[in-house]
């Protein structure tokens, strides 16, 4: 296909039937709800199950959990870039998924046991398993896409990452609360497994890179790829990519921010029951589905940075509002009945809050989608993946920050609702910023190498 050939287009339900997608969307999206069922079990009973008085250690436990999560990101990442360019991705992603079965069977171990420390451990396992997975989920849709469809692609990737997210949330609060388990641990495991069938399916991707020298160094591994990433590619492309990566990152710096703290915003400052929790995970991954979706039909299917900085103008005016909109003071949660789902909902000041926190959802997907599909296009294919491990290195150093100044400013005494206020103002000069850096981003159409 030549440059000037019109891209090949698909609907969204077409592109999910078919073979070059759709086994690929059901392995992430499968692996997305495991990863979050775990993860939000563990959340749910540190603020849930924490003795009277326990307000201030469920609040620093929660970004910890979340920080160990992430920084295998940080660590394996330059090697997993390596290891994706210079194989065959699908090949990959089985032996990857192989591996989840036995992360899950053990995760469903800990979950039944009760076990705060061992979840911990299992966490950090499962962002190894996942800080492989995450170069190819991304790296490999120009390869299975026409250059039309790939921001289409990368709309239903987060649509249906964010949706895995609050189905993986609700089965993590019947693990946490007792409600079906047994049930749901063994779902877990039975998830897993069909994870790893559902690879099977992605066609086989060449390598895109030559054999290369194994850098066992992480930490030097991690620097030259980021070294990489910044200085780009002799095509000058990749400067581009590298302002994408860094505005892909201030969103995962902000979006950690809200989802780490749903639960102790929910009981600790709107004191609320955990169903008010769901219920803003629901709002807040509708938001983000449709943002997503909104942004490809908006851009026609173009590889565009046009809604880029709106999007980030929308999230930091959101935050203030959703600021603005919070109780002024604590809610006395260890002393005072806590409100149901019911309750809350129908107070009508709880409507601004949802209202807002929708909103900001919103503005996130048409921010976020843009920049993976300007990340991927402005990459040459034989550094594709390496490019996508440095932002997945960039990004968790970012939530690493994000969770190390929670638990700061928590323990210094600022509210949720000010962490909110504070990630939504620094966004406004991110939006000036990224509408300068980004105006002239549309990256020559990548030809696939398999579709």
């Amino acid at each position: 296909m030549s440059g000037s050939t019109p891209p090949a287009r698909k609907g969204a339900m077409a592109l999910l039937a078919s073979r070059r997608f759709g086994p690929l969307f059901a392995t992430q999206f499968l692996s997305a709800f495991n990863d979050n069922a775990v993860k939000n079990a563990l959340v749910l009973m540190l603020a849930y199950r924490a003795a009277a008085g326990g307000r201030m250690a469920a609040q620093l436990l929660i970004p910890l959990a979340g920080a160990l999560f992430i920084l295998p990101f940080f660590l394996f990442s330059a090697f997993a870039g390596e290891l994706a360019d210079r194989s065959d991705k699908a090949r990959l992603v089985r032996l990857i998924k192989s591996v989840e079965i036995a992360v899950m069977a053990a995760a469903a171990a800990g979950l039944l046991a009760g076990q705060i420390g061992t979840l911990l451990g299992v966490l950090f396992a499962m962002g190894v398993e996942a800080a492989f997975f995450g170069p190819i989920k991304y790296a490999i849709l120009p390869d299975l896409l026409a250059p039309g469809e790939v921001l289409l692609g990368n709309a239903l990737v987060e649509a249906g990452t964010f949706l895995a997210i609050l189905l993986g949330t609700m089965a993590g609060m019947l693990i946490a609360l007792g409600d079906g388990g047994v049930v749901v641990t063994v779902l877990i495991v039975l998830v897993a497994i069909a994870a790893w069938c559902a690879s099977l399916g992605i066609p086989g991707i060449p390598p895109m890179a030559a054999a290369m020298a194994r850098r066992w160094n992480l930490f030097a591994a991690t620097a030259r790829l980021i070294r990489e990433a910044a200085r780009g590619s002799p095509s000058g492309r990749a400067p581009i990519a590298f302002r994408a990566i860094l505005g892909i990152s201030w969103f995962w710096l902000v979006g950690a921010t809200y989802l780490a703290q749903f639960p102790s915003y929910v009981r600790f400052v709107l004191g609320a029951q955990e169903a008010v929790v769901t219920l803003f995970l629901t709002v807040f991954s509708v938001g983000i589905a449709a943002g997503s979706l909104i942004c490809n039909r908006l851009l026609g299917g173009r590889v565009s940075a046009a809604t880029v900085p709106w999007g980030a103008l929308g999230i930091g005016l959101f935050s203030i509002d959703l600021w603005l909109a919070s109780p002024a003071s604590l809610h006395p949660a260890e002393t005072s009945p806590l409100t149901t789902l019911g309750a809350f909902v129908i107070a009508p000041g709880n409507w601004r809050i949802l209202c807002d926190l929708f909103a900001v959802a919103v503005c996130g997907g048409l921010f976020v989608v843009p920049l993976y599909a300007l990340l991927q296009t402005a990459t040459e294919a034989g550094h594709r993946a390496r490019a996508i491990a440095a932002n997945n290195v960039i990004n968790s150093a970012a939530m690493v920050v994000s969770a190390v100044a929670t638990m700061a400013l928590l323990a210094l005494g600022l509210p949720v609702p000010g962490l909110f206020v504070l990630f939504g103002t620094a966004t406004l000069p991110i939006a000036a910023w990224l509408r300068r850096a980004l105006a002239a981003a549309v990256p020559a159409p990548v030809v696939p190498a398999n579709r």
